[in-house]
């Protein structure tokens, strides 16, 4: 056991805005760091519960948010790592760690004493002099309190409590073994002849990922966490094609150590018996009722309403494609999924003179950054950025920059990790290192991690549209992140309804083909040269192209994911396949050529993620998100105005009002589904 006094993370920082010093702090510090953390929490917890005078705002809902500083600092620090840097001792801490923070989540979501204490000062809450956020707060934590199982009786709170560690035990389980399957599943490769098609760059980083292993001479391609790989779009061998997806698709399903089918039927168990000891039919109704939907039907609603044209948009797309293969190839054959992707491409280049593939050169990672993104956040919101390299990150492949409004005033850092590694899972996030708020006086500190491949050292990085697309979205989520500013740490940055939170994220992908953004990043790496207008021009008339697949491979998954969850306690699922093979075929998006984004076996997002039963909320979103892009193009588009605005009225607030209220006052109105219709060519 570590010292309390050799411990870094149990004293505050004393770098600027309180980011750890990773340079101090070791593997063996966090378990130690966790449970002091828990000790000093519930002695809070017990101080509030133990007041003898009647409840207050003051000596119990602001006590909460005082209380429980020195626990999110110590988890903030852990989760970024074992997220980012999953080394085995980090995996080995998480394991051990799961079950004992879902059953201190509890000892404080539960507690009786203290629930009475928000129970009463909720009753009292139209009596008392509170401003909007502080009355929200009451709200929130009342709600959240009495959803999370506060008013069970003992028992049930015990049998609860028990639930909630097996499935945050499952969770960390299917993580762990996704990351270890997706590692071995990696796909070798002997020449560069079976990957013709890469650029330059791609094939650096191949061999690159295979020197690391110590595959000299060979080169290996990491899969991605959906289901595919970028390359299929460029690969010319449709055996190196079908090798990469079928290995993609085997994720988490091959009877081995990492078989994460057994793993999700318990996580699927469990959560209906929770949902039901909750009083809830499903753990989809559960989840639901505490967000803007409401309820699974009117998920379902969307995803049915959406799921017929997206299928049949999709069918006519992959009609095209055979039609092409078969005027193209001198020995056609029929498509499969592992060619969808290379022959839209084709489509693509022979309608509208377009290669995405070609585009890489335009979009030079240090360029996208400085010039594209962080330009765009400066001409909207007037904020700029300074790299920190003194101040320490997690790893070394990940920057640190300041942030500073348009007055001067530096007000939180911003970190980027762009590159893959074994030891990081798959996908894209944003995640806080420390969350803003005036009651802790704390500043926000955050990070955005995407898995791009790295080149070999000193060959420049290019990016696929798609992962332009992703630094784009994924930074706006660190734009809420740092410009949420509210009095409690509720209310942080991101801490918003999960069908709410992917708007603002969806809203920064505007910027990417914007002209005065796009002109200012996209420059040939070796020239300088500006991309075309008359291909900027062609991107922008392919808006809708080849959204038949790419909407059903989304809705897919929104539909399988409620699938799983909508199930009772009665049911018996013994055939993962099988019942995928159902959920899909009742919604009508059982096309084999458009494989679900998300298979159950590496279905991260829900399995162990935060987004079970909430995977809808990307499309839910896309709503106000492509509402909000019509605003900003009937309103001039990238001014300090319209930026000031969208910052004021939602970002700023964080998760200090209901979301859909903060969406109307910014709007004038609620938003209207037409423009999401429209951008994906679903328009009846």
């Amino acid at each position: 056991m570590t010292t309390d006094a050799s411990n870094p993370l149990l004293q505050p920082s004393t770098l600027p805005y309180g980011i750890p010093d990773y340079r101090a702090i070791r593997p063996e510090h966090y378990l130690p760091a966790f449970q002091a953390a828990f000790a000093e929490h519930l002695q809070e917890i017990s101080r509030i519960t133990m007041v003898r005078s009647m409840p207050t705002f003051e000596n119990t809902i602001e006590a909460i948010e005082r209380a429980g500083e020195l626990l999110d600092r110590v988890a903030h620090a852990f989760y970024t790592v074992s997220s980012a840097d999953a080394t085995p001792e980090i995996q080995a801490v998480d394991e051990q760690l799961a079950p004992l923070m879902a059953a201190h989540d509890d000892a404080v979501r539960l507690d009786s004493a203290l629930y009475w204490r928000v129970e009463h000062v909720h009753a009292q809450l139209d009596e008392l002099d509170l401003d909007d956020e502080q009355r929200y707060l009451v709200e929130r934590h009342h709600r959240e309190m009495t959803h999370a199982g506060a008013a069970l009786d003992d028992e049930a709170k015990a049998h609860l409590t028990l639930l909630n560690q097996q499935l945050s035990t499952l969770s960390n389980t299917f993580e762990r073994n996704l990351l270890t399957d997706t590692n071995d599943l990696a796909v070798v490769f002997d020449s560069a002849e079976e990957l013709d098609g890469l650029g330059v760059g791609e094939l650096s980083a191949a061999a690159r990922s295979a020197a690391e292993r110590g595959l000299d001479g060979k080169y290996l391609v990491s899969l991605t966490l959906f289901t595919g790989h970028p390359y299929l779009a460029q690969l010319r061998d449709r055996a190196s094609r079908r090798r990469i997806m079928e290995a993609s698709r085997a994720r988490g399903s091959r009877d081995n150590a990492n078989d994460n089918r057994p793993v999700l039927r318990e996580i699927v168990r469990l959560r209906a018996e929770r949902a039901a000891l909750l009083g809830y039919p499903s753990h989809s109704a559960y989840v639901t009722a505490d967000e803007t939907a409401g309820t699974p039907e009117a998920v379902e609603d969307m995803l049915r309403a959406l799921a017929a044209p997206a299928g049949r948009n999709a069918g006519i797309e992959g009609e095209a494609l055979q039609r092409l293969v078969n005027a193209t190839e001198r020995e056609p054959f029929t498509i499969e999924a592992h060619d969808w992707a290379y022959y839209t491409e084709k489509q693509r280049t022979a309608e509208y003179d377009i290669d995405t593939s070609a585009l890489r050169p335009w979009f030079e990672a240090e360029r996208v950054l400085h010039d594209g993104v962080f330009f765009a956040a400066t001409q909207l919101y007037g904020v700029t950025f300074t790299e920190r390299s003194d101040l320490p990150a997690y790893h070394p492949g990940a920057r640190v920059f300041e942030v500073i409004d348009a007055d001067g005033t530096a007000f939180g850092l911003y970190i980027l990790d762009l590159y893959t590694r074994d030891s990081k899972r798959g996908g894209a996030w944003m995640n806080p290192i420390v969350s803003q708020s005036r009651l802790r006086g704390t500043a926000p500190v955050v990070v955005n991690n995407l898995n791009v491949p790295q080149p070999g050292d000193g060959e420049p990085t290019l990016l696929t549209l798609d992962e332009v697309t992703t630094l784009f979205h994924e930074f706006g989520h660190a734009l809420h992140g740092l410009f949420a500013t509210v009095t409690y740490p509720h209310f942080a940055g991101t801490n918003v309804f999960r069908d709410f939170v992917e708007f603002p994220s969806q809203v920064n992908e505007m910027w990417i083909l914007w002209p005065e953004v796009l002109d200012n990043y996209a420059r040939h790496f070796e020239t300088g040269e500006p991309l075309d207008p008359a291909i900027v021009r062609r991107l922008h008339a392919t808006q809708t192209f080849d959204q038949g697949h790419a909407t059903s491979e989304y809705l897919a998954a929104a539909w399988l994911d409620q699938a799983w969850h909508r199930i009772g306690t009665d049911a018996d699922i013994d055939d993962v396949v099988a019942f995928e093979a159902a959920a899909l075929a009742d919604i009508g998006l059982d096309n084999p050529l458009v494989p679900t984004r998300y298979s159950s076996t590496y279905f991260a997002h829900v399995f162990s993620g935060g987004y079970s039963a909430g995977y809808y909320s990307y499309i839910w979103s896309e709503v106000l998100d492509a509402d909000t892009v019509d605003w900003f193009r009937e309103n001039d588009g990238l001014t300090r105005e319209n930026g000031d605005r969208f910052r004021r009225r939602l970002l700023g607030v964080g998760g200090s009002k209901d979301p859909l209220e903060a969406y109307h006052d910014f709007r004038g109105r609620v938003a209207d589904i037409e423009p999401l219709l429209k951008r994906r060519g679903l328009e009846v």
